[in-house]
């Protein structure tokens, strides 16, 4: 396996409920986000949230855009984020079959950690080889 590590900085805009949503329904936001490091680019996506107390829970599908290393293309990360009593559980992984251009064939997780407010990643990935 390879790793890509470097920051990124994510825009989190809440995306205003239906106007008959029942209470309680999760939120929804759009993701944006700009990686610096062994992957420089974009990505943008959506995610469903819901939060009690210190309990809650999130999904999340977003595209990834730009260089892997040297390598150009796209693919699709899904979220599953899971919060009990302040316990976390976060899962990431590359969707498979979602790579495009010279990132196809892409598998892997991706490790996210915030420290003093600044997001870091490791994405853990295999490529077929050219």
């Amino acid at each position: 396996m390879s790793h890509a590590r470097g920051t990124f900085d994510v825009t989190i805009t809440p995306v205003p409920p239906v106007a008959d949503a029942p209470a309680g329904a999760p939120g929804r936001m759009t993701l944006s986000k700009i990686f610096h490091g062994d992957i420089e680019g974009t990505a943008e996506g959506e995610m469903l949230a819901t939060l009690v107390g210190q309990s809650g829970a999130y999904v999340a599908l977003e595209r990834v855009h730009g260089m892997v290393g040297d390598r150009a293309g796209s693919f699709a990360l899904a979220h599953r984020g899971v919060m009990n009593e302040g316990a976390q559980e976060l899962s990431i992984s590359i969707v498979p079959g979602s790579g495009t251009g010279e990132l196809a064939g892409i598998s892997g997780t991706f490790h996210l950690t915030i420290e003093g407010g600044e997001h870091r990643y490791d994405l853990e990935y295999s490529l077929p080889t050219p």
